[in-house]
């Protein structure tokens, strides 16, 4: 099994064992919304974060996004990595309705998503060595704008071409999308993404 030198912090007890069974790793659990008033485990998951660094891997529907936005601004800069899992439509086994937005969560992801969502957020793999930077320049909001992903009347409509390429969940703000693309990929292929994806034209 490959061991992940990050802690990886998920929203559920079911989620700690589906990516346990993936990966050696540090994996915490937010208890859901109350992560908001827990101040204790806040400071942990701080210390954790600045000890050895902390993914975030929450669910793809809103309130994942809620947590995992909450997160990135109560936790150390620079000191988190974002891992994303797909939308995919339906329903964990052990539960008898699905979540409100019909959305698999992390829990109900096969090993090679949870895998893969984490290679995407730049985890350490210690057996793999450091995952290798993108020697490129970062790509900016300016380039957003010059790609139509912002600032354009069909803006959202080209950001959600390009999330769907990605693979990449719907909620995705401008802003998240081009942290997440800086993080895992080079200008020449973003650009190659965002003109199969349509994006562009």
């Amino acid at each position: 099994m490959i061991r992940v030198h990050e802690a990886i912090l998920v929203e559920g007890r079911y989620d700690v064992n589906a990516v346990r069974q993936v990966v050696d790793a540090v994996v915490l659990e937010t208890g859901g919304f109350r992560i908001f008033n827990d101040k204790d485990q806040l400071r942990l998951l701080r210390r954790i974060a600045s000890a050895r660094g902390l993914i975030l891997l929450t669910d793809s529907d809103g309130a994942g996004f809620v947590i995992r936005n909450y997160l990135k601004g109560a936790l150390p800069a620079g000191r988190i990595k974002q891992a994303y899992i797909p939308d995919i439509q339906g329903k964990e086994r052990r539960k008898r309705h699905g979540s409100k937005e019909g959305k698999l969560g992390v829990e109900g992801m096969r090993p090679n998503v949870i895998l893969q969502a984490l290679r995407r957020a730049g985890a350490t793999f210690e057996q793999e060595g450091d995952a290798p930077e993108a020697d490129h320049a970062p790509i900016t909001k300016a380039d957003f704008y010059a790609w139509g992903l912002s600032g354009h009347p069909d803006s959202a409509k080209r950001r959600a071409a390009v999330l769907h390429a990605l693979d990449l969940p719907a909620h995705m703000t401008a802003n998240a999308l081009l942290a997440f693309i800086n993080a895992v990929g080079t200008r020449e292929e973003i650009g190659q993404i965002i003109r199969q994806a349509g994006a562009g034209d």
